[in-house]
């Protein structure tokens, strides 16, 4: 295997106009890869530390480059390894998840490129599966935005429609055609400017109560022939929510009822352990609780979960954590427990599509990726269809 030779990092726009930052790796037979690093604005505090997207390309060539010259990029455990011994604050406070993040990327990617093997099947055998994925994962598809992600007046953040269809061209038309419909219904209930969209490519007008999207996804649905094609979720992104407990639940068990929501993310807030437990026993028998900032891709978090049974889903998301061996580890970790896993983007994206690779190699039960909708989604829907036509 060809050794690193380089590594360099620049600052990079993000889909909110923020800056971010990314990472070159080249091996000593001029064979590179980048990788950028993405952003939430509704972050847990369980996250780890992201330095300034300034000061981060100069701690990427000062304090990690030499660290790793002349390593084989597919070791990658060595590699997750050296980065950790770099900064061993419980939160990378010292060179920060960005930083570690871009360039643990960029070696997967790289060895990806070196072996001339597809990304997805370079990282499942680093998470040391056999053969090719099974099936996709479904696409948990953002139509409407509120919360942190939106200006309106929605209290959650993410009200989603989720993919049946088995083949992921079929889902991807499935979910770009419910879009457009969708958006016909708000321009004609709500006006032009139903037509604005938040953070993630969702629609983001006012509504006269937090229930009243559904009202319309599903007639959306029904209008453009799709009833029966999805099912239903929320991430309340409860933590930010500011609604009471009480309120909370109230919504939640209206949803099951009216619109028998699958999929609940973040019910409760991110330090609220018992809420979580309550509304698995009530709930998790028919619907996915999933936790985002309760555990933030973290294992010690999980076992915590696990031990009050306090979810059944997980969300994954690299920058959570920071390295791409702490990601698998979580996964890993995820299945042991029969949890659903789920591999997501963030609010402010990149046009870097790690993530749509990671997912098929995982055979996580679904992916987030926003609406289809801005480049920066819509390159990781693409890269779904290309695995699908080119790569299986």
């Amino acid at each position: 295997m060809s050794e690193i030779k380089n590594i360099t990092a620049r600052t990079i726009l993000d889909s909110r106009g923020d800056w971010t930052v990314e990472a070159t790796i080249k091996l000593e037979n001029n064979i590179s890869a980048t990788s950028s690093v993405p952003h939430g604005k509704s972050i847990g505090k369980n996250e780890v530390n992201t330095v300034d997207a300034h000061i981060a390309p100069h701690l990427i060539e000062r304090e990690i480059k030499p660290v790793l010259l002349g390593k084989d990029p597919t070791q990658q455990k060595e590699i997750d390894d050296a980065l950790l011994k770099l900064d061993e604050t419980p939160k990378k406070e010292k060179i920060g998840g960005n930083c570690m993040l871009a360039v643990s990327l960029a070696c997967a990617r790289v060895s990806a490129i070196h072996n001339k093997i597809p990304l997805w099947s370079h990282l499942r055998k680093l998470m040391e599966l056999k053969g090719k994925p099974t099936a996709f994962p479904r696409l948990l598809v953002n139509v409407i935005n509120g919360g942190l992600h939106a200006g309106n007046n929605l209290a959650f953040q993410e009200y989603l429609i989720i993919t049946k269809a088995d083949a992921i061209n079929k889902a991807v038309h499935d979910a770009a055609t419910a879009y457009v419909a969708l958006k016909k219904i708000l321009e004609n209930s709500y006006g032009p400017n139903a037509k604005n969209i938040g953070d993630e490519g969702g629609f983001a007008p006012n509504f006269e109560n937090n229930l009243k999207p559904f009202e319309l996804i599903k007639q959306s649905l029904i209008e453009a022939k799709l009833q029966g094609m999805f099912d239903f979720g929320l991430d309340a992104a409860a933590t930010d929510a500011k609604l009471s407990k009480e309120e909370l639940k109230t919504l939640y068990q209206a949803l099951k009822k009216d619109y028998n929501i699958s999929y609940l993310e973040d019910p409760f807030a991110e330090d609220d352990m018992d809420g979580f437990a309550s509304i698995m026993a009530d709930m998790s028998a028919s619907t996915i609780i999933c936790a985002d900032d309760l555990t933030t891709t973290n294992t010690q978090r999980m076992k915590l979960v696990q031990e009050k049974k306090a979810a059944n889903g997980i969300i994954i998301k690299p920058n959570q954590i920071g390295t791409l061996s702490q990601t698998l580890d979580a996964i890993k970790l995820a299945k042991e427990y029969s949890w659903n896993v789920i591999i997501s983007h963030r609010s402010g994206e990149t046009n870097d599509d790690f993530i749509a690779d990671l997912a098929y190699a995982a055979e996580a039960w679904g992916i987030k990726l926003g609406s289809p909708a801005r480049g920066e989604r819509v390159a990781k829907y693409n890269r779904l269809l290309e695995i699908e036509q080119f790569e299986i």
